[in-house]
């Protein structure tokens, strides 16, 4: 599609049920609305990651929404996503610093990874998805979906739930009411209202109890305001970042930066290609599965822009991307997949990374106002996993299809390590993603014959499940193109 959307149900809030497709959009108000509830949804772990990787968050939010936009072009808009910093190269970049390498050695290992990922994307394009289908059976690809929302669980139990667990709870209740109960366009945006509700919340209840005292981020108990705007307050309203430089304490302070180039660095971030090729294909099959289109053939140019995303966001020292299992949380839960509201997360995201003021605001979020918000978002995501299960009749009383899968779950959720050398460990999502396929295939090899039977080609859903598929009958709402 090019740059234009096709106006629906004549800009409003739609009615009960009915979806908004990728190349459809609502009036821009109520577009820039879900934008910014897009917005808040990738916000947080793509501030965070980079300061765990040691890079600067301001250029990784503002180079996420040069990637998204990117990303949309090369995929014409089909898959809406909104392309985050990964946290797939966590574990690379630790080995990579633990050995001596600084921001420019971690940066450009990556790049070179998101080459190989966009070549991997290229081969699957034109060989066709039916070779990935065939390694991503159903069964797997439900189960990556599923490990990579849950995987998220222990973000809530021990980063952002314990910080205040009174206004985790009453946010994570009124979500749950406004997305059910709020009619018209605030029902869409129940994630947005939610967070500006417990933000105000939280504001009152420091008003009202005083400070809480209660584990910060990093575990320590300490007293403090739920909100604090002293960041605010002291960042400016414009900035780029700076270069990186190193202080008079010898510390390296990450800002922009071009690459260099190792080696031995770049074969310790490569394994995060496996995951990000899975995470990938979980994501497009999960945006199918809400959608009800067939998206397999723009699954190779999918994968391959989230590598140019990562080569384009890396070359001036910025974050490695992906598509955000947050994003499609709140596509679920908002039933408008409008390409549009996309295209204005990335611009709004742009526009935070020149300025320091907006990203030090929403980064002052409360962690309970999070911890309501990420809670009702993961598990969302997880469950789009056992949807693709029950729309492609897996069955598991199949032990080739229960046991390996049961396995890469349960270690994806766990965040369960591998330590190949004392440089190199695969955890969590990547080591749970990786048992899944291998475990899998070995299972159907040495499986007899009745057990191998099925086919592995995913399939969206029956033909007429998804009212996304039709017009409702009598439909006059729907627009031209504009």
């Amino acid at each position: 599609m090019a740059l234009g959307w096709k106006v629906v149900y004549e800009g409003k809030t739609p009615p009960p049920g009915a979806v908004v497709r990728p190349d459809e959009r609502l009036s821009w108000g109520r577009t820039a609305g879900l934008g910014a509830q897009h917005v808040v949804a990738m916000f947080g772990a793509t501030f965070v990651f980079p300061i765990i990787m040691g890079l600067n968050p301001q250029l990784a939010i503002m180079m996420s929404g040069i990637a998204t936009i990117c990303f949309l072009l090369i995929v014409k808009g089909k898959v809406p996503s909104y392309l985050g910093t990964s946290a797939s190269f966590v574990g690379g970049v630790a080995a990579i610093r633990a050995q001596g390498g600084d921001s420019a050695d971690v940066t450009g290992a990556i790049l070179v990874a998101g080459v190989v990922l966009a070549l991997c994307g290229v081969l699957i394009h034109y060989f066709g998805s039916g070779t990935l289908h065939r390694v991503l059976p159903p069964v797997v690809t439900g189960a990556v979906v599923m490990l990579i929302g849950f995987n998220l669980a222990p973000v809530v139990a021990t980063v952002y739930w314990p910080q205040d667990q009174w206004i985790a709870l009453i946010v994570m209740t009124a979500v749950i009411l406004m997305a059910v109960g709020l009619r018209g366009f605030l029902g869409r945006i129940a994630i947005f209202v939610g967070l500006v509700f417990g933000y105000a919340l939280s504001w009152m209840f420091d008003r009202m109890f005083g400070m809480i005292t209660s584990p910060d981020g990093a575990g320590e108990v300490v007293t403090r305001d739920r909100v604090n705007f002293d960041g605010v307050r002291e960042a400016s309203w414009l900035g780029f970042p700076d270069e990186t430089f190193v202080n008079s304490q010898g510390v390296e302070i990450p800002g922009w930066h071009v690459p260099t180039f190792s080696v031995t660095f770049i074969l310790l971030v490569l394994p995060a290609v496996i995951a990000l090729i899975a995470e990938n294909a979980g994501h497009v099959k999960a945006v199918a599965e809400m959608t009800g289109k067939d998206l397999d053939p723009v699954m190779g140019k999918a994968i391959a822009a989230d590598g140019v995303g990562t080569v384009i966001a890396t070359s001036v020292g910025g974050s490695p991307t992906t598509t955000y299992a947050e994003n499609i949380g709140v596509m679920a839960a908002t039933r408008v997949y409008s390409s549009a509201a996309y295209y204005v997360a990335a611009a709004v995201a742009i526009l935070f990374g020149f300025s320091p003021k907006f990203g030090a605001l929403i980064a002052a979020t409360p962690a309970g106002v999070l911890g309501g918000i990420t809670v009702v978002l993961y598990g969302m995501i997880g469950l789009l996993g056992a949807r693709i299960w029950i729309e492609n009749r897996v069955d598991f009383a199949n032990p080739v299809n229960l046991v390996p899968v049961s396995a890469g779950i349960i270690i994806a959720i766990g965040n369960t390590s591998l330590e190949i050398t004392d440089d190199f460990v695969l955890s969590g999502i990547a080591l749970g993603t990786i048992v899944t396929i291998v475990a899998y295939h070995l299972a159907r090899a040495v499986a007899p014959p009745h057990l191998r039977e099925g086919g592995a080609v995913l399939t969206v859903g029956p033909p007429g499940v998804h009212e996304v598929d039709d017009d409702p009958p009598g439909e006059t709402a729907r627009g031209e193109r504009g």
